[in-house]
């Protein structure tokens, strides 16, 4: 059964992929704007940050090199959401709030697997995945990071886990949308927003009280912060590196306990977003 549903989300991903080529490669313009736009775009996010550690020559603690390091590597989380979980996937508040849930409830496969293969975008995805890959490989160089395989595995461990927890994050608030599907449409926007604005930043000195909220009440701390103290060599503590792993797998948890029980009242209600207009619930 497993095996079985690993062949189908495999094939659908290439099927996707190929979309999605045949979507950016319709022509050489096409290509450059939609590349230059998201390259600028992603850069924008994290421009304030770097404008910082330039005029200080670090931010607090962290060197010019390491500050780099840290925002290549929030490029490379919100890459990662951006390649696999586009379309949307990323904000499901939109499609509970518009009713669109039961477009992917109507496929003949499990939930789940269209959610992890419908926003599949290797290609118009993959903007902000190879800038923040760049971003990083400058700040190894400046760093002179001594860089193994097990080191790599480790980047992208941590890139993993970032991308778990910020998507975690998403689907926590967009179970608001179940319940209030005209007032949390847009939730995730201000969710990833929120997110976005606080990820660059190094938390080193801003008090434990406020250090404990940015891992657990928002957790933008695990998205490049916390990975990069470890990447870096800055926490050598022992378990230091299974920090971040560990919350996604929380974040995950309660995640998925939480959109659960949205879905179970969603079973019973339906979307009454437009029922006023004479759509069906």
């Amino acid at each position: 059964m497993a095996a079985r549903q690993l062949r189908r989300l495999i094939a659908l991903w290439a099927l996707y992929a190929r979309m999605d080529v045949l979507w950016v490669a319709r022509g050489l313009r096409v290509s450059v704007a939609w590349y230059v736009g998201d390259l600028l775009v992603s850069l924008s996010a994290v421009t304030w940050s770097f404008l910082l550690a330039e005029r200080f020559d670090g931010i607090g603690a962290w060197t010019k090199p390491q500050v780099v390091f840290m925002l290549g590597l929030a490029l490379m989380v919100r890459g990662a959401i951006e390649f696999g979980f586009g379309l949307n996937n990323a904000f499901p508040s939109r499609r509970i709030g518009r009713g669109q849930l039961d477009h992917l409830l109507l496929m003949p496969q499990p939930l789940w697997m269209t959610i992890a293969s419908d926003g599949f975008c290797p290609a118009s995805g993959s903007g902000q995945l190879l800038a923040g890959s760049a971003v990083i490989a400058w700040a190894i160089h400046a760093l002179a990071l001594p860089i193994s395989a097990s080191w790599l595995a480790l980047l992208l461990l941590h890139v993993a886990s970032a991308a778990a927890i910020m998507l975690s994050f998403s689907y926590l608030w967009a179970s608001l949308a179940f319940v209030a599907p005209r007032a949390a449409e847009e939730v995730n926007s201000q969710t990833m927003r929120l997110l976005e604005q606080l990820k660059p930043f190094p938390l080193d000195g801003v008090g434990s009280t406020l250090t404990l909220g940015l891992l657990t009440v928002v957790p933008a701390g695990f998205l490049a912060w916390l990975p990069s103290r470890v990447l870096l060599g800055l926490d050598s503590s022992l378990g230091a590196w299974l920090y971040t792993p560990l919350a996604a797998i929380a974040f995950i948890a309660i995640a998925t306990a939480v959109f659960s029980r949205g879905m179970k009242r969603y079973a019973r209600t339906g979307s009454t977003r437009y029922l006023a207009h004479g759509f069906r619930r």
